[in-house]
């Protein structure tokens, strides 16, 4: 059954999370094919009204993160299929602290309940593999897998033909711009997998977060534009902290990712990896150098 907020294409339809799908809710994708139905990225509120939707075939996720699989548990009779880079954290909660890099046993067992308790977690060890242009037809419908790396190592998008609609997943086109701040993230992947998403034909553009359901190509290129600038941002902003020595710790107490306000148990480990990453380029370009242990400066 159908909602008011749900916008539908043709055998696809966008099932529109609280708020446009601001976290910890989302935009997923219900594709009904001839022959069977797939669900892609179960939310939170996906998960709530599983019931009205009926029979799910098969659940693909664009990447595996806690927001993308809340309401994963709900459709225990579907196939499920990841990226393989991303399959680890559908097998077992310790494979998702894996992609999020969590190490210490008190961070681990805090992160534990909060996956299971805020997201409903709940390991899927049957769930299988895709690679990237893995095609999967579900009659007169067909839904084809277009790797993306940089957010997880097995982020993916999904184009669906013949409406030519695009999941993003969490290339959310957002004001917050690209998350690269896991341990299975990578920087230089992204920049990568954003131009490689601008040039993918499609008709309509869906974000798992914020930014919802896109008809306008000229509108969706600005936003991925604003959203890839994000990093650049970032770069020129701790450049200029950098015109003096700063330790890595100073670096992270002065927060180039979240605002100061942001008080959550994970964020000086984001900042760190994000702001390790941003160094190691900049070294690299001759822009930065590392003039004592842990500590930089602009050159």
């Amino acid at each position: 059954m159908l909602q008011d907020t749900d916008r539908p294409f043709g055998a696809v339809t966008v099932l529109v999370g609280e708020k446009t799908g601001k976290y910890p809710d989302g935009n997923s994708l219900w594709v009904r094919g001839r022959d069977a139905t797939a669900l892609i990225d179960p939310s939170l509120s996906v998960g709530r009204r599983a019931a009205t939707l009926g029979d799910v075939d098969l659940v693909l996720q664009s990447h595996v993160h806690e927001d993308h699989v809340a309401g994963l548990s709900r459709f225990r009779a579907a196939r499920v299929q990841a990226h393989r880079a991303d399959l680890p954290g559908l097998h077992s909660v310790d494979g998702l602290l894996a992609i999020y890099g969590v190490a210490a046993d008190e961070a681990r067992d805090a992160m534990r309940h909060w996956l299971v308790d805020q997201f409903n977690y709940a390991p899927r060890p049957d769930a299988a593999a895709y690679d990237d242009g893995a095609v999967f037809d579900l009659g007169g419908t067909r839904i084809t897998a277009i790797h993306t790396p940089g957010h997880t190592r097995g982020h993916s998008v999904l184009l669906v033909e013949p409406e030519g609609v695009l999941f993003l997943g969490d290339i959310d086109l957002t004001g917050f711009g690209p998350y690269y701040g896991d341990a299975w993230s990578n920087l230089t992947d992204f920049d990568t997998s954003l131009a490689r998403v601008r040039d993918i034909p499609a008709r309509v553009w869906v974000s798992f977060h914020h930014a919802g359901v896109i008809e306008d190509r000229a509108l969706f290129v600005a936003k991925l534009e604003r959203f890839a600038g994000r990093i650049a941002e970032r770069e020129a902003a701790l450049l200029a902290y950098l015109d003096e020595p700063r330790t890595l710790a100073q670096l992270v107490a002065h927060r180039f990712l979240y605002p100061p306000h942001a008080q959550l148990s994970w964020i000086d480990a984001a900042e760190r990896r994000t702001i390790l990453q941003h160094l190691e380029r900049l070294v690299t370009d001759g822009r930065v150098v590392e003039c004592a242990p842990e500590t930089w400066r602009r050159i």
